[in-house]
């Protein structure tokens, strides 16, 4: 019986010893064939064909092919509410017991649960996509300058509209700097071209709302817009506006696909270009928690290719192209001050760039060409 109880005990201590080497540990490189990463999305990527979690999970895929990682290396919870503390906590305990020693977390509203279980897990590493937190160990967080492109699809839609009336389907107000940031630097693209336009807002309060984002679409066509960009996950604005005859500036993936004769042009995000970042860091023994903020000159962020049913004057692809480069050589630098509030207020002082924390999380006003509907 003793003996037994050795053998047990032994067998034990070497599981146990096999389980803290394959889990990661700052500064030491972590072998390809150990790297275990989980996913945790706010819909079905692989039942839909365009949106927030399609985009997150082609970067997903694009790191897997460029590291050629095993398809059992990747985990995945889906439909995950990001206002549910408790369906996340599980969502992680879940994947780290399944063995996942890196969680991607991509929405905003999963921050906290980060933040917690990176406490109680420092043996794995927790990437948190747009917030503001992160540790000294193994917590960081992701976003890119997605108002970049928003700035060139701008331009876009400023150079369309005959109604000088252009409609923005919102996930947050004011509230939310990501969006708000967003619809300034399209509302600035528009300017840039056309003074005389105005980008009408409308809210739906949500991430995620599928009924909403309809419903916001439908109310910005009937107040006359005859463009709808948007900065929620699905593609429904896109798919109403092809109803409605109008034209359409998708987000995330290339949402033509969806609305093939509404969508002149959508604002990408390549996420690969960080996953890839993250894993080889990991791999390598050089993650940092630092937070990362891509560009378009990273490649994380993209305008898809201008569609072939939109007619458009051939001076309108040199000029996004011309703002393109102005941007990437920063030569052009947005959010510089003095910049004018649609309240009045002056924001920034003149020639001096707005830091990018405050672009990230302290723009709480709309640029002065905006209008809430």
């Amino acid at each position: 019986m003793k003996k037994s109880l050795i053998i047990w005990a032994l067998v034990l201590g070497l599981t146990l010893l096999s389980c803290r080497e394959a889990q990661w540990r700052p500064g030491m490189p972590l072998a390809k064939e150990e790297v275990m990463v989980g996913v945790i999305h706010i819909s079905n990527p692989f039942d839909e064909d365009a949106g927030y979690a399609v985009a997150h999970q082609n970067g997903i895929w694009e790191m897997q092919e460029y590291l050629n990682l095993r398809n059992d290396q990747l985990l995945y919870r889906i439909n995950i509410d990001y206002s549910n503390p408790q369906a996340i906590e599980s969502a992680m305990r879940e994947l780290i017991a399944r063995g996942a020693n890196i969680i991607v977390a991509t929405s905003w509203g999963y921050m906290d649960a980060c933040e917690q279980m990176a406490r109680e897990y420092p043996g794995v590493v927790f990437a948190h996509a747009s917030g503001y937190r992160n540790n000294d160990t193994n917590f960081t967080n992701y976003f890119g300058r997605v108002y970049q492109a928003r700035y060139l699809s701008g331009v876009i839609a400023g150079l369309k509209t005959q109604t000088n009336r252009i409609g923005y389907v919102a996930a947050w107000g004011r509230e939310n700097s990501e969006v708000t940031g967003g619809i300034n630097a399209f509302a600035m693209g528009v300017e840039r071209v056309n003074p005389e336009a105005r980008v009408l807002v409308k809210v739906t309060h949500s991430w995620f709302d599928p009924m909403g984002e309809t419903q916001a679409a439908r109310d910005l066509i009937a107040a006359g817009c005859d463009i709808l960009a948007q900065h929620v996950d699905t593609a429904n604005p896109q798919i109403e506006a092809q109803r409605a005859g109008v034209w359409g500036i998708g987000y995330n993936t290339d949402m033509s696909h969806d609305a093939p004769e509404a969508v002149i042009t959508s604002v990408l995000w390549h996420w690969g270009a960080y996953y890839i970042h993250l894993v080889e860091s990991i791999m390598d023994g050089s993650f940092s928690t630092e937070p990362w903020y891509g560009s378009l000159a990273d490649g994380i962020i993209d305008l898809s290719p201008i569609s072939s049913v939109v007619p458009l004057d051939p001076a309108t692809y040199a000029l996004v192209n011309e703002e393109r480069r102005r941007i990437e050589t920063e030569e052009l630098i947005l959010f510089s001050g003095p910049l004018r509030t649609n309240e009045g207020a002056t924001i920034g002082r003149a020639g001096a760039a707005l830091p990018d924390f405050e672009v990230q999380f302290g723009i709480d006003w709309y640029y002065h060409t905006v209008e809430e509907l």
